[in-house]
């Protein structure tokens, strides 16, 4: 069994490149032209007993396939594999937010934030959005009624025990009906 090459995530984009024999600024034409050279170069029918030139062979069609799209050769000119890899999880309108917020200055203003309020969550809930466990909520005016909330399960009990009650009730009615047409 061949082993394969694991090949670690770079940011510097020049790989694809290196790939297709060509420079960083290449244009569309001359990736093309490499592309086809190399194709037909490398290509599996012309080395049938050549299994490093099918290898080849694919990465060559990917490299041709990743610096033809314009939206991934941006991509990859800018942040690298790394970048195509962050692009294919989160998608490519988000490369440039995820790797923002992966900068120095982000993390530490992160950690900043997070030492001055003392937490990294509950203050901005508390004081944006006034759900600190109904501190920070603002009082009912005395003469309005207040609302509150029931639980389904108590409301559930509630009217389980109202059913009772009025079953009682008619029973009673009932008994002391009976009662009154056989004894009066």
């Amino acid at each position: 069994m061949a082993e394969q090459r694991q090949r670690a995530l770079s940011t510097s984009g020049e790989a694809l490149y290196e790939i297709l024999a060509l420079e960083k600024g290449a244009t569309h034409d001359e990736i093309k032209k490499s592309y086809r050279k190399l194709a037909l170069k490398y290509h599996p029918d012309k080395n049938p007993d050549n299994p490093e030139a099918a290898e080849k062979f694919k990465e060559i069609n990917n490299a041709h396939a990743t610096l033809t799209d314009l939206s991934k050769r941006n991509i990859y000119d800018k942040y690298g594999s790394l970048g195509l890899y962050v692009a294919e999880q989160f998608g490519e309108e988000n490369v440039n937010t995820y790797f923002m917020l992966s900068s120095w200055w982000a993390k530490g203003l992160f950690a900043v934030c997070g030492l001055l309020t003392g937490c990294y969550l509950c203050c901005c809930l508390c004081c944006c959005f006034n759900c600190c466990c109904g501190k920070c909520k603002p009082k009912a005016p005395e003469g309005e009624q207040q609302e509150f909330c029931v639980s389904p399960e108590d409301l559930e009990e509630q009217i389980k025990n109202d059913m009772e009650r009025g079953m009682l009730a008619r029973k009673t009615q009932l008994t002391f009906k009976i009662a009154k047409t056989v004894y009066f």
